[in-house]
């Protein structure tokens, strides 16, 4: 039988299919946009003989977002604004289309979908005038990509066949080793079965393939997708995590190569400390345990870094304490780092430039990701995202290159004194020429000491002040994929840490903001217009 979160196109009649058949040779004499614009053809009228993924009342909006040409899709998309449509509708309807098209499979297009939900964070920072920017840059490029490979033509996700079989349990490794055989379809039949008990269990399957790897894509998306599902709708639950499914068993040749030792060190671990079968504590560690902790993930392995997680998290230390050196420490890779030399310059991605891509920014997203996903599972999962975090930040140090844990992290005495004396509202103007300036030491001083100010408690000193002017830029600037990604990655990190240590998040978007200026973003020049400011 089909899942009931997931149903195709409905059975047509004969003189409908007829109507179908003639609609689509009209659409295909003219081109399928233009054919809908003149009422020649109807969006589902592409590729329905094949049952394409229905989502119900979102149909219509995931079908504009699909065919619709860049050039017309901005103007359309502020049309629907202006009768009614909320930000959320928009990056509702994005995420469906983004899934159907691409399945987690397309690079621009998972990395896309990671940005949808961020992109509401950013807006959340800005002036109510502008806070639609952030949402239509990323529409933008989500559409955009669907044109670069078909539009329409696009269906990556497609309605299940027959799922019948077994009743899979919580830890079930159905999923897990269908993955490992590259048996995408046996996965997935085993995922609709789980979907058709909970969503919660559907998650909890995905998440026993996603363990098989420590890897920013392979964590960030199944993070992602998940919590996008309160906006798509549970029983669309299946479109969000059937991504995570296809990224694995796509990369699965690369992730058994390379987690060789991973897929041995974490099961050992959970064994031999029983961590699926004791409910995990809540202790904390005091400010000078979470430093240490943090320092000690600058010097071990990958597999030590596991261990101790483990013993850990068995002696009654809770999730969230440890996922708050990880954090920690992920954060240093981004205010130690060198920046990109040699052959890690590309176009976008100057020399010294340490946004998109780099070392940093993937140690920092990957670490929020496991932290999120251990705290909306329980036991053995919940174990083994922390168990991951501190694994991932410990390969991360080592597994690119670079010497981080001699680098010294900026920012720098000399940088502070120059702005020392500036009032918070000069240091927010400087702030902005260093970034214009790609000036990233001088930005992540002007950042450290407006945060004095904040915590000297200056009248017109505010965290909020700061976010604001980062998610200008979060906005504006192409970011290489990881503007909105990262900006929601440190407000939920800032958030989540102790008042101590939190400022060092803030600290690591001054610098990537600074690196990542200079490379407008697609679609921001005509969404600022349409919204009609200056």
């Amino acid at each position: 039988m089909t899942s009931r979160y997931e149903m195709g196109a409905p059975t047509r009649g004969r003189r409908e299919f007829l109507g179908q058949v003639g609609r689509g040779m009209l659409a295909a004499s003219v081109g399928f946009s233009l054919a809908v614009d003149l009422g020649l053809a109807r969006a589902d009228d592409v590729d329905s003989d094949q049952d394409r993924l229905s989502f119900g009342r979102w149909d219509e909006w995931v079908d504009f977002l699909q065919s619709t040409p860049t050039d017309r899709l901005l103007p359309g998309v502020m049309d629907r604004i202006n009768r009614g449509a909320s930000l959320e509708d928009a990056v509702t309807a994005a995420a469906l289309a983004n899934a159907r098209a691409f399945g987690g499979e397309d690079y621009i297009g998972f990395h896309t979908l990671m940005a949808l939900r961020p992109a509401l964070t950013v807006a959340a920072s800005l002036p109510r005038s502008h806070a639609a920017l952030p949402v239509l840059k990323v529409l933008y490029r989500n559409s955009a990509r669907m044109q670069d490979v078909g539009g329409m033509e696009a269906q990556a996700l497609r309605p299940l066949g027959d799922v019948t079989g077994p009743r899979p349990t919580e830890f079930d490794p159905t999923v897990r080793d269908a993955v490992r055989r590259r048996d995408l379809g046996a996965a997935e039949a085993a995922l609709a079965r789980g979907l058709a008990q909970s969503p919660q269990l559907g998650f909890d399957l995905v998440m026993s393939a996603v363990e098989d790897g420590a890897e920013v894509h392979r964590v960030v998306l199944i993070e992602r997708a998940w919590d996008l599902v309160p906006l798509v709708g549970e029983e669309r639950a299946s479109a969000m995590l059937r991504q995570s499914l296809h990224y694995c068993v796509k990369n699965e040749e690369w992730a058994s190569q390379h987690f060789a030792d991973l897929r041995r060190v974490l099961p050992d671990v959970l064994d031999r400390h029983a961590l699926d079968r004791k409910a995990l504590g809540d202790r904390s560690f005091s400010d000078a345990e979470l430093q240490d902790w943090a320092k000690l993930l600058f010097s071990v392995t990958p597999a030590e870094a596991a261990e101790a997680t483990g013993q850990a998290l068995a002696d009654g230390y809770s999730v969230r304490t440890i996922a708050e050196a990880v954090s920690l420490a992920a954060t240093q890779l981004v205010l130690r780092d060198v920046g990109r030399v040699g052959n890690q310059i590309v176009p976008g991605k100057p020399e010294g430039s340490v946004h998109g891509d780099s070392i940093g920014v993937h140690a920092c997203d990957s670490a929020n990701a496991w932290r999120r996903l251990a705290l909306v599972t329980n036991g053995r999962h919940a174990a083994a995202a922390t168990i991951l975090g501190a694994y991932q930040v410990a390969m991360d140090r080592v597994g690119r290159g670079g010497d981080f844990a001699n680098w010294q992290p900026l920012p720098n005495a000399d940088d502070e004194n120059t702005f020392a004396e500036s009032t918070p509202a000069r240091l927010l103007e400087q702030l902005h020429e260093t970034i214009q300036g790609n000036a990233q030491a001088e930005a992540v001083a002007v950042t450290s000491q407006y945060l004095k100010r904040v915590r000297e408690e200056v009248a017109d000193a505010n965290v909020e002040g700061l976010y604001q002017a980062f998610a200008r830029y979060a906005t504006s600037e192409d970011g290489a994929l990881h503007a909105e990604k990262f900006f929601r990655t440190v407000r939920d990190e800032f958030d989540a840490t102790r008042a101590t240590f939190r400022d060092n998040h803030v600290l690591a978007l001054a610098r990537v903001t600074a690196s990542e200026f200079g490379n407008p973003a697609p679609g921001y020049a005509e969404s600022r217009e349409l919204l009609g400011l200056e």
